[in-house]
């Protein structure tokens, strides 16, 4: 009897050690992130670390693409200004969604067929008053779409970019352009924090033309709900020209996180607006950045972990 106390005791001992020896690795591990999420000088692409990308802007506050959008991310404390671009007539690159002007302008037309000129002339900011009453603003009314160019000159080398390009098979030069103005406004250069301009997007030949031009240019591959099936092979490929892939958050699980973690490279889920889902992608770990219309929000979860 004695001997079979003894030994229900070790077992005990046993598993109770390994309990805390498991939660004293977790909390080493979650202490490592948080410090890097607090260390400026840090690489923005660390595996270890979690970055907060501000969708479109503060986008769930203030009209998408626009500077009062992209300033109330910067006070937000997100780690990037995600910025879709688009290109004019007369081949200035501007930040908006869509290709069509409709849906942020009420104006039937394409951007491609416009001028900078033109496109200033439209309103990109009072359909948001539309669909958001409670968050209706009057300095919203009659924002602008504004061109790449002018986001850098306000915002400079004191925040990150996280850069689309889109639809690059309807702009042929888009680019050229965009490292020529990226080299411009010095934003290239070897003394940069390593990650501070990244460039995404759905096309694969528009990435591998990127690093084959700066191959120092980190990138992320877009992925679609639909490639949630790649295999490890169809990653260590990814792998060869991209730091990362962007994936659709719903298409995510601990497993095809760590499938993709499997071949070094990071995953950035997009696009997390609720709070429990934010919470979720962190408890499964793994994931290295978040896509977010409420950098504010994703904000005060990274910081109490």
């Amino acid at each position: 009897m004695k001997r079979n106390l003894r030994w229900i005791l070790a077992v005990i001992i046993f598993l109770s050690a390994m309990v805390y020896f498991t939660s004293l690795t977790n909390s080493k591990q979650v202490q490592n992130v948080n410090n890097l999420n607090h260390e400026e000088s840090a690489s923005l692409l660390s595996p270890e670390r979690i970055v907060n990308i501000a969708h479109r802007g503060a986008s769930g506050h203030a009209p998408e693409h626009t500077i009062r959008s992209y300033e109330y991310a910067k006070k937000m404390g997100t780690d990037y200004l995600e910025i879709d671009l688009h290109m004019t007539a007369d081949g200035e690159l501007v930040a908006i969604h869509d290709q069509k002007l409709q849906r942020t302008t009420g104006y039937d037309g394409l951007v491609s067929d416009m001028s900078l000129r033109d496109l200033k002339r439209l309103d990109a900011g009072s359909w948001f008053n539309q669909e958001n009453p409670k968050l209706a603003n009057p300095d919203f009314e009659k924002m602008k779409i504004p061109s790449l160019a002018e986001i850098l000159d306000q915002f400079g080398t004191e925040v990150n970019y996280y850069i689309e390009i889109k639809a690059p098979s309807v702009y042929p030069g888009m680019i050229d352009e965009l490292l020529e103005t990226l080299s411009f406004h010095h934003l290239l250069e070897e003394n940069r924090r390593e990650g501070s301009v990244i460039i995404q997007s759905f096309s694969a030949a528009s990435l591998k033309k990127v690093h084959q031009l700066d191959a120092s240019i980190p990138l992320i591959q877009l992925l679609h709900q639909k490639q949630q099936k790649l295999s490890e092979v169809d990653f260590e490929e990814i792998a060869q020209y991209a730091i990362g892939v962007g994936a659709p958050y719903q298409a995510l699980n601990p497993d095809l996180i760590h499938k993709i973690k499997g071949t070094d490279l990071l995953v950035h889920a997009y696009t997390v607006n609720q709070s429990e889902e934010m919470e979720q992608l962190l408890d499964w770990g793994g994931v290295t950045g978040i896509f977010t219309d409420y950098p504010d929000v994703l904000a005060d979860i990274l910081e109490d972990r």
